[in-house]
């Protein structure tokens, strides 16, 4: 009960919105899955489940390849993650969407103040992803980071951190959304307040019993208006 009464806040009060982008503005589970599962069958290892691997995401594509390989019990090629990564690129868009309601949200939000993302996935293929889904004219070049640049991946709060100051917006105004402990981690080390979208394929474990008063929650994208 104490998340959903922690949802009646005026979104007013954010002048910085930052989004992670898998498990938040797009449902890419079954790409990312495919091109684990190539990459598994491939080094003679059975494939897992969808389902089985989108809780792996969240840390980074070098993170993500070191589980799927640990949960088959063998140990990974050397080369690996560039397997991973090319197999992937071939892919981003096969069957990743945008979740129902997200466009109608950024276009609701783009009047009101700053918008970014921040996401583990490489900003390549974060770039393509955004562009292909006609999402990225919702968000200036400068303010999407990937997880493959100059600054740390989340958990570390340096990427937050950096697109709170670009945009010149005070941390207690900056909302970070996301769908995994490790984006609400981010927003604690930054000093930022966080929503979590209980539709996102990242939710799934989250220890909701450690969630703070001021932490909230949506179960579909739209519901970020109703704060």
């Amino acid at each position: 009960m104490r998340a959903l009464r922690s949802n009646v806040v005026s979104l007013e009060r954010f002048r910085l919105i930052v989004f992670d982008l898998d498990g938040t503005l797009v449902d890419s589970r079954r790409d990312i899955a495919d091109a684990a599962n190539a990459l598994l069958e491939a080094s003679g290892a059975a494939p897992l489940s969808e389902e089985g691997i989108g809780r792996m995401v969240g840390d980074g594509a070098a993170t993500l390849i070191a589980r799927a390989f640990a949960a088959r019990g063998i140990e990974q090629p050397p080369d690996a993650l560039d397997r991973f990564l090319a197999l992937y690129a071939r892919r981003l868009l096969h069957h990743t969407r945008p979740y129902p309601g997200v466009a109608s949200l950024l276009d609701a939000l783009g009047g009101r103040g700053a918008l970014a993302v921040l996401t583990n996935k490489p900003i390549a293929a974060t770039r393509e992803i955004l562009a292909g889904l006609d999402l990225a004219r919702h968000f200036p070049d400068h303010a999407v980071l990937g997880g493959d640049g100059p600054l740390a991946r989340k958990p570390d709060p340096a990427g937050l951190r950096h697109l709170s100051d670009g945009a010149g917006v005070p941390p207690d105004a900056t909302l970070l959304v996301g769908d995994s402990v490790v984006d609400w981690r981010t927003a604690r080390a930054a000093a930022t307040s966080i929503c979590l979208a209980r539709y996102g394929f990242g939710f799934e474990g989250f220890p909701i019993e450690e969630l703070a008063p001021g932490d909230r929650i949506i179960d579909a994208p739209t519901g970020l208006l109703d704060l």
